[in-house]
């Protein structure tokens, strides 16, 4: 018999406890492939990245019995397998983003003792006692500095020895940092081919779901770019550089991160840059490929709002839908932009 608390081993299947009941009751990732008797738990884990595709969060269901939560825990290794065979950055993002929301939802209805043992299989080092929730320091920094909202600096919040203490509430968001950052840069995962056959139909599936999710976000809406769309500021960037210009960092960055976002390759954008005069092709192909992430293997940066943009001098030409009251982004302008082409048509 195991000691293991297996309605929170269910509730949170990163845990080592979920891995120690999984094992306990002779369950493996072959069996979990290939063997009817985790039909449910695969059909879960499909769930579990279709949740993170279409609603930015994994779903809970009841965990009455054993069996439930055994196939709970299952569906959790299925769908990281899914995940890093389809190996998608977007992807990956999402389904981390999703697990570690539904995670900081369960926290909240959980006492502190739990909430502070979560932390701690996160590597966080934190406690609970008659104070409440206390986390070190460096901890807080590493996982609240992306939390942009001024309230989250260090210099606005308690600290006692070395550790901060924190309400439930901001605790379990800075635990959803935590996850979300383990998850990525856990996957993807070595599947051996023979998974990857076994698989194929819920890889195919879940494929054509993210090729959907991606057009959905798109601004160009999956079709292709039309810069006719772009907003004055990057098309005077863009034709700064076809006229050999030398264009400030600020604004080569922000140029290449909108083409990134708006759907194209560093292949594209490149040629773009290509037809300037004194276009140098390693120099600029380096640079593009870092802001895009290629080199470094991320999702790239994202591209600047209108008020750095103008910040950074770096706002041109702006017309009447750059003045009007809700365009703060260039990226807005384009969806704008194209949607209203659209409409006319």
């Amino acid at each position: 018999m195991t000691d293991v608390d297996t309605v929170r081993a269910a509730r949170y299947p990163f845990l080592r406890d979920s891995s120690k009941l999984a094992e306990d009751n002779g369950a493996d990732v072959e069996s979990l492939v290939s063997s009817e008797s985790y039909a449910q738990a695969r059909s879960r884990g499909m769930e579990r990245v279709l949740d993170a595709l279409e609603n930015s969060e994994v779903s809970y269901r009841p965990l009455m019995s054993d069996f439930d939560r055994l196939m709970e825990i299952m569906s959790y290794p299925y769908s990281r397998i899914i995940v890093s065979c389809i190996n998608d950055r977007f992807l990956t993002k999402r389904y981390a983003l999703a697990e570690s929301v539904r995670m900081n939802r369960l926290l909240g209805s959980d006492e502190n003792k739990t909430v502070a043992f979560v932390a701690n299989e996160l590597g966080v080092n934190a406690s609970a006692d008659g104070n409440g929730l206390r986390m070190h320091f460096g901890d807080y920094l590493r996982f609240s500095t992306r939390i942009k909202s001024p309230e989250w600096k260090l210099i606005n919040t308690e600290v006692h020895d070395g550790y901060v203490i924190l309400a439930k509430e901001k605790f379990d968001r800075v635990l959803q940092n935590a996850l979300q950052d383990r998850i990525e840069s856990e996957l993807p995962l070595p599947v051996p081919e023979r998974f990857v056959s076994s698989m194929r139909p819920d890889i195919d599936h879940i494929s054509v779901v993210l090729s959907e999710t991606k057009n959905r976000y798109s601004p160009t809406g999956g079709g292709p770019v039309d810069l006719d769309f772009m907003p004055p500021c990057m098309k005077s960037i863009l034709s700064q550089a076809h006229n050999g210009m030398n264009l400030p960092h600020s604004a080569r960055f922000a140029l290449v991160s909108f083409l990134h976002a708006l759907g194209m390759d560093s292949t594209q954008i490149l040629a773009l840059f290509a037809q300037s005069p004194d276009f140098d092709e390693s120099k600029s192909s380096y640079q593009i490929r870092h802001i895009t992430g290629e080199l470094s293997g991320t999702e790239g940066y994202t591209p600047p709002e209108c008020s750095t943009m103008k910040t950074n001098g770096i706002c041109f030409n702006d017309d009447n839908l750059c003045r009007s009251e809700h365009m703060n982004h260039p990226l807005t302008y384009y969806r704008v932009k194209s949607g209203t082409s659209r409409r006319q048509e």
